[in-house]
């Protein structure tokens, strides 16, 4: 049978999961160590990974390490996320493509994708929102995943970002993620969560 060749993945470790979900946090408060580059790199090579729909892939990321590119971006954030954001030794633009389309003869080339998306503005907005915001919750995975900590943010004008960061070019910025290594000293209290019986239901 079938199933009988198929090999079943197995369970990631307890520690594993605690290290990517039940036990990582949003960071505000950074330790002074430098994200290399090399890092960055194994992070994308990780995330890209991640499913889209069409294998779409719409998400652009810049990674804001330099003073210079740090005071670029630290005006367009709100006054209670400007701190954390720039002493965090990286922060991740997380953004979306409009022109993602273009990729897709070499990204699905078995067919005609391309041609679904040119030209329908509502299915391009919504297909590259979508999707680059799956791509950077692989970001905070992968992230973790490798020994990173994140601190996803809203909590920025879009807009003068995009003007600063992507002028002349089809990028939109979505959120944005602060990258490294967090002082868990630093951390709130823990805050809840709701319960399976609350949000889900199995029909």
């Amino acid at each position: 049978m079938i199933k009988d060749r198929v090999k079943r993945m197995d369970e990631i470790s307890d520690e594993a999961i605690d290290q990517i979900f039940r036990k990582a946090r949003t960071h505000n408060v950074w330790r002074d160590v430098e994200v290399p580059d090399e890092m960055l790199r194994r992070l994308y090579d990780t995330l890209k990974w991640g499913p889209t729909s069409a294998n779409s892939t719409p998400a652009r990321f810049v990674f804001v390490k330099t003073d210079a590119a740090k005071a670029k971006l630290i005006p367009f954030i709100a006054e209670g996320n400007r701190e954390k954001t720039r002493t965090a030794p990286v922060t991740v633009i997380v953004a979306q493509d409009l022109e993602f389309y273009e990729h897709l003869p070499r990204l699905m080339p078995h067919r005609d994708m391309r041609s679904i998306f040119a030209g329908k503005d509502e299915l391009i907005k919504a297909t590259a929102f979508r999707n680059s915001s799956l791509q950077g919750a692989y970001l905070v995975i992968a992230a973790r995943a490798l020994g990173l900590d994140c601190g996803p943010m809203s909590g920025f004008d879009n807009s003068k970002v995009d003007e600063a960061f992507f002028a002349g070019t089809t990028w939109r910025s979505n959120f944005l993620c602060n990258l490294g290594y967090g002082q868990p000293e630093n951390l709130f209290p823990r805050l809840p969560r709701l319960d399976f019986e609350e949000v889900c239901r199995i029909e």
